[in-house]
Protein backbone atom coordinates (compact mmCIF):
# COMPACT_ATOMS: atom_id res chain seq x y z
CA UNK A 1 0.00 0.00 0.00
CA UNK A 2 1.21 3.35 -1.12
CA UNK A 3 1.73 5.36 1.75
CA UNK A 4 1.34 9.44 2.43
CA UNK A 5 3.98 11.28 4.61
CA UNK A 6 2.15 13.84 6.78
CA UNK A 7 4.82 16.71 7.23
CA UNK A 8 4.53 20.77 7.89
CA UNK A 9 2.49 22.07 10.93
CA UNK A 10 1.28 20.46 13.75
CA UNK A 11 -2.01 18.64 12.67
CA UNK A 12 -5.26 17.84 15.04
CA UNK A 13 -5.82 13.97 16.11
CA UNK A 14 -8.80 14.21 13.56
CA UNK A 15 -6.42 14.06 10.38
CA UNK A 16 -5.45 11.08 11.20
CA UNK A 17 -9.34 9.59 10.06
CA UNK A 18 -8.12 10.81 6.58
CA UNK A 19 -5.38 8.72 6.33
CA UNK A 20 -7.48 5.56 6.47
CA UNK A 21 -9.50 6.42 3.62
CA UNK A 22 -6.00 6.89 1.94
CA UNK A 23 -6.07 3.54 -0.06
CA UNK A 24 -8.42 5.15 -2.09
CA UNK A 25 -6.00 7.39 -3.74
CA UNK A 26 -3.57 4.39 -4.85
CA UNK A 27 -5.51 4.54 -8.25
CA UNK A 28 -6.38 7.11 -10.42
CA UNK A 29 -9.41 9.01 -10.07
CA UNK A 30 -11.89 7.89 -12.34
CA UNK A 31 -15.26 9.52 -13.77
CA UNK A 32 -17.84 10.70 -11.23
CA UNK A 33 -19.98 7.59 -10.84
CA UNK A 34 -23.98 8.22 -9.82
CA UNK A 35 -24.53 8.09 -6.43
CA UNK A 36 -25.34 5.32 -4.06
CA UNK A 37 -28.95 4.39 -3.90
CA UNK A 38 -29.22 4.76 -0.41
CA UNK A 39 -28.01 8.26 -0.59
CA UNK A 40 -30.95 9.02 -2.96
CA UNK A 41 -34.23 10.73 -1.47
CA UNK A 42 -37.65 9.60 -2.94
CA UNK A 43 -38.21 11.63 -5.96
CA UNK A 44 -41.51 13.58 -5.94
CA UNK A 45 -44.56 11.82 -7.08
CA UNK A 46 -45.54 15.15 -9.25
CA UNK A 47 -46.70 15.45 -12.69
CA UNK A 48 -45.18 17.36 -15.83
CA UNK A 49 -42.11 16.46 -17.56
CA UNK A 50 -40.12 15.32 -14.48
CA UNK A 51 -42.42 12.15 -14.36
CA UNK A 52 -40.37 8.77 -15.32
CA UNK A 53 -36.87 11.22 -15.78
CA UNK A 54 -33.88 9.13 -14.16
CA UNK A 55 -31.75 9.90 -11.32
CA UNK A 56 -29.15 11.16 -13.93
CA UNK A 57 -31.96 14.01 -14.59
CA UNK A 58 -33.40 14.85 -11.81
CA UNK A 59 -32.70 13.97 -8.12
CA UNK A 60 -34.69 14.89 -5.24
CA UNK A 61 -36.26 17.26 -3.68
CA UNK A 62 -34.32 16.82 -0.69
CA UNK A 63 -35.62 19.00 2.96
CA UNK A 64 -32.94 20.94 4.42
CA UNK A 65 -33.20 23.08 7.00
CA UNK A 66 -36.48 24.09 6.50
CA UNK A 67 -36.46 24.39 2.64
CA UNK A 68 -35.80 22.68 0.02
CA UNK A 69 -32.64 21.16 -2.42
CA UNK A 70 -33.72 20.55 -6.00
CA UNK A 71 -31.56 19.54 -8.93
CA UNK A 72 -33.23 20.22 -11.69
CA UNK A 73 -32.00 20.86 -16.02
CA UNK A 74 -34.41 22.92 -17.69
CA UNK A 75 -32.98 22.31 -21.09
CA UNK A 76 -32.56 19.04 -22.54
CA UNK A 77 -28.60 18.71 -22.74
CA UNK A 78 -28.40 21.83 -20.90
CA UNK A 79 -26.60 21.87 -17.75
CA UNK A 80 -28.26 20.45 -14.18
CA UNK A 81 -28.98 23.53 -11.51
CA UNK A 82 -28.78 22.94 -7.56
CA UNK A 83 -31.20 25.50 -5.99
CA UNK A 84 -32.68 25.96 -2.19
CA UNK A 85 -36.23 26.96 -2.44
CA UNK A 86 -35.76 28.75 -6.07
CA UNK A 87 -32.46 30.57 -5.39
CA UNK A 88 -29.80 28.56 -7.39
CA UNK A 89 -26.86 27.84 -5.92
CA UNK A 90 -24.67 25.91 -8.55
CA UNK A 91 -24.83 24.71 -12.08
CA UNK A 92 -23.16 22.29 -14.37
CA UNK A 93 -23.67 19.77 -16.32
CA UNK A 94 -22.90 17.25 -13.64
CA UNK A 95 -25.00 17.89 -9.95
CA UNK A 96 -25.13 15.03 -7.37
CA UNK A 97 -26.15 15.05 -4.04
CA UNK A 98 -24.10 13.24 -2.17
CA UNK A 99 -25.32 13.22 1.78
CA UNK A 100 -26.30 15.22 4.21
CA UNK A 101 -23.91 15.09 7.83
CA UNK A 102 -23.81 16.72 10.86
CA UNK A 103 -20.26 19.22 11.38
CA UNK A 104 -19.73 20.85 14.37
CA UNK A 105 -23.48 20.51 15.20
CA UNK A 106 -24.43 21.93 12.03
CA UNK A 107 -26.45 19.96 9.22
CA UNK A 108 -24.20 19.82 5.94
CA UNK A 109 -25.15 18.84 2.27
CA UNK A 110 -22.69 17.73 0.14
CA UNK A 111 -22.83 18.20 -3.55
CA UNK A 112 -20.69 16.77 -6.26
CA UNK A 113 -20.25 19.48 -9.12
CA UNK A 114 -18.50 18.89 -11.98
CA UNK A 115 -18.07 19.64 -16.14
CA UNK A 116 -17.99 15.13 -16.33
CA UNK A 117 -15.56 13.71 -18.80
CA UNK A 118 -12.74 11.24 -18.94
CA UNK A 119 -11.30 10.56 -15.63
CA UNK A 120 -11.59 14.07 -14.03
CA UNK A 121 -13.53 13.75 -11.14
CA UNK A 122 -15.87 17.04 -10.17
CA UNK A 123 -15.70 19.66 -7.63
CA UNK A 124 -16.99 19.18 -3.85
CA UNK A 125 -19.85 21.55 -2.77
CA UNK A 126 -20.66 22.37 0.76
CA UNK A 127 -24.33 23.42 1.43
CA UNK A 128 -25.28 24.63 5.09
CA UNK A 129 -27.70 27.01 7.08
CA UNK A 130 -26.21 28.70 9.84
CA UNK A 131 -28.37 29.16 12.32
CA UNK A 132 -30.53 32.65 12.22
CA UNK A 133 -28.86 32.75 8.43
CA UNK A 134 -29.41 32.20 5.07
CA UNK A 135 -28.13 29.52 2.77
CA UNK A 136 -24.70 29.31 2.52
CA UNK A 137 -22.28 27.96 0.12
CA UNK A 138 -18.56 26.88 -0.38
CA UNK A 139 -17.01 24.80 -3.42
CA UNK A 140 -13.65 23.39 -2.96
CA UNK A 141 -11.63 22.36 -6.18
CA UNK A 142 -8.01 21.67 -5.21
CA UNK A 143 -6.50 21.33 -8.85
CA UNK A 144 -8.82 21.55 -12.44
CA UNK A 145 -9.94 18.01 -12.36
CA UNK A 146 -11.86 18.05 -8.98
CA UNK A 147 -11.44 18.03 -5.34
CA UNK A 148 -10.07 14.87 -3.38
CA UNK A 149 -12.45 12.40 -1.70
CA UNK A 150 -13.85 13.14 1.86
CA UNK A 151 -13.87 12.35 5.03
CA UNK A 152 -15.88 13.04 7.32
CA UNK A 153 -15.75 13.60 11.95
CA UNK A 154 -17.80 15.36 14.22
CA UNK A 155 -16.03 18.35 13.67
CA UNK A 156 -14.76 19.04 10.53
CA UNK A 157 -14.39 17.60 6.43
CA UNK A 158 -11.07 16.42 5.52
CA UNK A 159 -10.33 16.26 1.92
CA UNK A 160 -7.51 13.77 0.72
CA UNK A 161 -5.79 14.98 -2.15
CA UNK A 162 -4.56 12.36 -4.96
CA UNK A 163 -1.30 11.81 -5.31
CA UNK A 164 0.90 11.42 -8.43
CA UNK A 165 4.18 9.96 -8.53
CA UNK A 166 6.39 12.94 -6.86
CA UNK A 167 3.57 14.96 -6.05
CA UNK A 168 2.73 16.92 -2.68
CA UNK A 169 -0.41 18.35 -2.01
CA UNK A 170 -2.07 20.27 1.15
CA UNK A 171 -4.82 18.05 2.82
CA UNK A 172 -7.64 20.38 3.26
CA UNK A 173 -10.58 20.85 6.13
CA UNK A 174 -13.56 22.57 6.47
CA UNK A 175 -15.95 23.36 9.33
CA UNK A 176 -18.62 25.65 9.91
CA UNK A 177 -16.75 28.24 12.19
CA UNK A 178 -13.08 27.92 10.54
CA UNK A 179 -13.99 28.04 7.08
CA UNK A 180 -11.90 25.95 4.49
CA UNK A 181 -8.54 25.82 5.44
CA UNK A 182 -5.08 23.67 5.22
CA UNK A 183 -4.57 20.73 7.51
CA UNK A 184 -0.89 19.48 6.48
CA UNK A 185 1.29 18.55 3.81
CA UNK A 186 0.97 14.99 1.76
CA UNK A 187 3.42 13.63 0.16
CA UNK A 188 3.72 10.77 -2.46
CA UNK A 189 5.92 7.56 -0.92
CA UNK A 190 6.33 3.98 -2.48
CA UNK A 191 6.51 1.31 -0.17
CA UNK A 192 9.78 1.06 1.72
CA UNK A 193 11.39 -1.80 0.91
CA UNK A 194 10.08 -3.50 -2.58
CA UNK A 195 12.53 -4.03 -5.29
CA UNK A 196 13.06 -4.99 -8.88
CA UNK A 197 11.67 -8.39 -7.95
CA UNK A 198 8.66 -7.48 -6.52
CA UNK A 199 7.81 -5.77 -9.95
CA UNK A 200 4.04 -7.53 -10.80
CA UNK A 201 2.27 -5.98 -14.00
CA UNK A 202 -0.65 -8.20 -13.86
CA UNK A 203 -1.48 -6.28 -10.87
CA UNK A 204 -1.49 -2.93 -12.14
CA UNK A 205 -4.76 -1.36 -13.49
CA UNK A 206 -2.87 1.25 -14.68
CA UNK A 207 1.17 1.49 -15.27
CA UNK A 208 1.37 4.47 -12.80
CA UNK A 209 0.71 1.71 -10.03
CA UNK A 210 4.44 0.55 -10.91
CA UNK A 211 5.47 3.60 -9.25
CA UNK A 212 4.51 2.20 -6.02
CA UNK A 213 7.18 -0.31 -6.32
CA UNK A 214 10.16 1.69 -4.40
CA UNK A 215 13.13 0.26 -6.73
CA UNK A 216 10.51 2.07 -9.63
CA UNK A 217 10.21 4.62 -8.06
CA UNK A 218 13.49 5.71 -8.04
CA UNK A 219 14.70 4.66 -10.88
CA UNK A 220 11.90 6.98 -12.81
CA UNK A 221 12.92 9.91 -10.23
CA UNK A 222 16.82 9.71 -11.63
CA UNK A 223 15.52 10.43 -14.85
CA UNK A 224 12.78 12.57 -14.49
CA UNK A 225 13.52 14.78 -11.60
CA UNK A 226 10.92 17.45 -11.31
CA UNK A 227 8.85 15.87 -14.36
CA UNK A 228 7.89 13.10 -12.83
CA UNK A 229 4.39 14.16 -11.96
CA UNK A 230 3.72 15.36 -15.27
CA UNK A 231 5.25 12.79 -16.70
CA UNK A 232 3.02 10.55 -14.30
CA UNK A 233 -0.25 12.95 -16.05
CA UNK A 234 0.73 11.96 -19.48
CA UNK A 235 -0.76 8.32 -18.07
CA UNK A 236 -3.79 9.23 -16.29
CA UNK A 237 -6.05 8.08 -19.29
CA UNK A 238 -4.59 4.15 -19.73
CA UNK A 239 -5.81 0.38 -19.22
CA UNK A 240 -3.38 -2.57 -18.32
CA UNK A 241 0.38 -3.17 -19.74
CA UNK A 242 1.26 -5.35 -23.01
CA UNK A 243 4.59 -6.62 -22.70
CA UNK A 244 7.51 -6.94 -25.08
CA UNK A 245 9.66 -10.35 -26.22
CA UNK A 246 12.26 -9.46 -23.90
CA UNK A 247 9.77 -9.14 -20.97
CA UNK A 248 9.63 -5.77 -20.54
CA UNK A 249 6.14 -4.48 -20.25
CA UNK A 250 4.88 -1.16 -21.57
CA UNK A 251 1.74 0.72 -21.57
CA UNK A 252 0.48 4.19 -23.25
CA UNK A 253 -1.83 7.21 -21.75
CA UNK A 254 -2.67 10.91 -22.11
CA UNK A 255 -3.93 13.72 -20.15
CA UNK A 256 -6.98 13.83 -19.30
CA UNK A 257 -9.08 16.04 -21.82
CA UNK A 258 -6.00 16.30 -23.76
CA UNK A 259 -5.73 12.71 -25.35
CA UNK A 260 -3.91 13.15 -28.73
CA UNK A 261 -2.19 16.70 -27.76
CA UNK A 262 -0.54 15.67 -24.55
CA UNK A 263 0.20 11.70 -24.69
CA UNK A 264 2.90 9.87 -22.73
CA UNK A 265 4.26 6.32 -22.90
CA UNK A 266 6.28 4.14 -19.82
CA UNK A 267 8.12 0.97 -20.02
CA UNK A 268 9.66 -0.85 -17.26
CA UNK A 269 12.21 -3.60 -17.67
CA UNK A 270 12.85 -5.54 -13.93
CA UNK A 271 15.19 -7.48 -15.57
CA UNK A 272 17.55 -5.00 -16.56
CA UNK A 273 16.26 -3.03 -14.10
CA UNK A 274 15.73 0.17 -16.07
CA UNK A 275 12.40 2.74 -17.00
CA UNK A 276 11.65 4.48 -20.06
CA UNK A 277 9.63 7.26 -20.65
CA UNK A 278 8.05 9.41 -23.37
CA UNK A 279 6.01 12.38 -23.90
CA UNK A 280 4.84 14.00 -26.81
CA UNK A 281 3.29 17.35 -26.22
CA UNK A 282 1.29 19.89 -28.47
CA UNK A 283 4.42 21.04 -30.40
CA UNK A 284 4.49 17.06 -31.71
CA UNK A 285 7.79 17.06 -30.50
CA UNK A 286 8.47 13.60 -28.39
CA UNK A 287 10.53 14.15 -25.31
CA UNK A 288 12.54 10.86 -23.71
CA UNK A 289 14.23 10.09 -20.69
CA UNK A 290 16.56 8.04 -21.21
CA UNK A 291 17.23 9.49 -25.09
CA UNK A 292 15.46 7.49 -27.70
CA UNK A 293 18.88 6.45 -28.87
CA UNK A 294 19.49 4.18 -25.73
CA UNK A 295 16.31 2.48 -26.09
CA UNK A 296 16.87 -1.09 -26.36
CA UNK A 297 15.24 -2.24 -29.81
CA UNK A 298 12.33 -3.93 -28.52
CA UNK A 299 11.12 -1.03 -26.22
CA UNK A 300 12.00 1.36 -28.93
CA UNK A 301 9.57 -0.59 -31.33
CA UNK A 302 6.63 -0.89 -29.06
CA UNK A 303 6.67 3.05 -28.42
CA UNK A 304 7.03 3.36 -32.38
CA UNK A 305 4.22 1.19 -32.42
CA UNK A 306 2.24 2.75 -29.73
CA UNK A 307 2.97 6.36 -31.34
CA UNK A 308 2.06 4.91 -34.88
CA UNK A 309 4.92 6.48 -36.58
CA UNK A 310 8.87 5.90 -37.11
CA UNK A 311 10.36 7.93 -34.35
Amino acid sequence: MTRLLLAGTCVSAAILLVMAGANAQTTAPATQPAPAASDQPANDQGSGSDQGASDDEKQGPIAFEGGQLTITQPEQDGEKVLAYDGKQLASNYEVYFEKVVVVGGVKVALFDVGNGGNQCGPASLIVWKPEGGGIQTTSVEQDECGAPPTAVSDSAIYYVPYLLPGDSKPALQWSPTTGLMTSGELTYTPEPGTDWKDVDPSKYENIIDAFHNEAVYKAGQALLGKDMPDMATSLLVGGGTEKTASGAFYATGCVPHDCGGNDGFMAVDPAQRKVYFARRGDNGDPQAWPPLKDWPADVKKAYDDAQGSGN
